[in-house]
């Protein structure tokens, strides 16, 4: 019987297909993809992102698109571009990335320190049995597992077959993006954020990379009047808009088809566990619902649920869901009230004059932007620390074990 069983190979079950070979368990883990393999995404890495990233031990050097980034520009409603200064000289705290790269890259990480992730195989059945262990058929083979890991997207095979879908669940965000290559030197050098009015409380987003090309795309929140269906058509008048070509460049050519993809963002709403079976990622609904961001929470649900199982093998679902109602579902709960001030022109345009009225309010914006410490941290006296406001950024320090909750 395997300790464990983990179920998708993306950031979230890569990563804990790493820390569990870290921490000595007998772990298996199953994806129906082959790397690399596209995944649609904005490509963005947080500052939070990158701790975990580099805790992981995986090296930028590894992903050839790989482009780091140290300013931020911001347009409100009224066309205005802020300049907000990531911290220089001390780490990394934000970078672009394609997913095919970046997820190719922790699948070969997870190997280096000798996960066994097997490839081409797809979840067949899975069930809890009544010792409290669990059972699935995947590839024609059976594995018995003491614990799974559920890391297999928003439409997570294993929820549905554990019963434990939302019934007509289509997500809370939904994404759009094209890459872009001959962009002007603004778009491939600068991180380019516009919250256009009529996409609030969404935005559109230019994301440079390594090879002089660009992730350009935008998103929008469900349920806020927005027809989803309406995105194809909405493209173009996007891209055509004055200030926004300007940075895109007027010789830029699409590299191929644009890709549209569902965003799951409420994490304290969901069952995170049932018994044995832990969801992480977005099978857990993980992603910041300001943002859209959820490379990161993947990484950290994921190694999170490891942890939980090595310090409480008996009650590993209590113990995570415990960890994640301590930090992260109070990050989303306070972003998700956030996202309601960026809902119309007013609020937004507020937000980012106020975020722009000096030198430190542009630096510790930016960096509260990009995760470089958690949403709710005032709220939370627990995460305090003495440098919480003043971190170095990732890739300064050898990687080492995350420390449960």
């Amino acid at each position: 019987m395997l300790d464990l069983l983990i179920i998708g190979a993306g950031p979230a079950g890569a990563a804990a297909a790493i820390e569990a070979e870290r921490s000595g368990l007998e772990a298996v883990t199953i994806d129906k993809a082959h790397f690399p393999r596209d995944k649609c995404c904005g490509d963005g890495l947080t500052a939070g992102c990158l701790r975990q990233l580099d805790a992981l031990g995986l090296d930028p050097k590894n992903v050839p698109s790989w482009q780091p980034v140290t300013d931020v520009k911001v347009a409100g409603p009224n066309g205005r571009v802020v300049t907000f200064p990531l911290p220089k000289g001390n780490g990394l705290f934000a970078a672009i990335t394609r997913r095919s790269e970046l997820d190719a890259a922790l699948v070969a990480r997870a190997r280096e320190v000798g996960a066994d992730i097997r490839e081409d195989v797809e979840l067949e059945s899975v069930e809890i049995l009544d010792g409290g262990t669990v059972r699935a058929v995947a590839g024609g083979e059976t594995f018995t597992a003491k614990h799974l890991i559920a890391a297999d997207g928003m439409w997570s095979p294993t929820r549905k077959m554990l019963g434990l879908t939302i019934p007509d669940y289509r997500g809370d965000w939904h994404a759009f993006r094209q890459y872009f290559r001959n962009v002007s030197p603004a778009a491939s050098a600068d991180l380019y954020v516009w919250f256009e009015e009529d996409l609030l409380p969404g935005y559109v987003w230019s994301f440079p990379l390594a090879d002089g090309s660009a992730n350009v795309g935008f998103g929008i929140q469900r349920d806020t009047g927005h027809r989803i269906q309406d995105m194809k058509t909405l493209w173009p008048d996007i891209l055509a808009r004055p200030h926004i070509r300007e940075i895109i460049g007027v010789d830029a050519e699409p590299e191929g088809p644009h890709k549209a993809w569902p965003i799951p963002a409420r994490i304290g709403h969901i069952d995170l566990a049932s018994g044995p079976v832990l969801f992480v990622g977005d099978a857990a609904a993980a992603t910041d619902p300001m943002t859209g961001e959820g490379i990161g929470q993947a990484i950290e649900t994921g190694r999170l649920a490891v942890a939980s199982i090595i310090a409480a093998p008996d009650d590993a679902a209590a113990h995570y869901e415990r960890s994640l109602a301590r930090g992260m579902v109070k990050d989303h709960a306070l972003a998700g009230f956030l996202s309601g001030i960026l809902g119309n022109r007013r609020g937004a345009q507020w937000s980012v004059n106020i975020a722009g009225t000096t030198e430190w309010t542009r630096r510790n914006f930016a960096r509260w932007l990009f995760e470089d410490y958690p949403r709710a941290v005032l709220g939370t006296p627990r995460r305090w620390s003495r440098r919480v406001f003043n971190r170095d950024g990732a890739y300064r320090r050898p990687p080492g074990p995350l420390i449960p909750e």
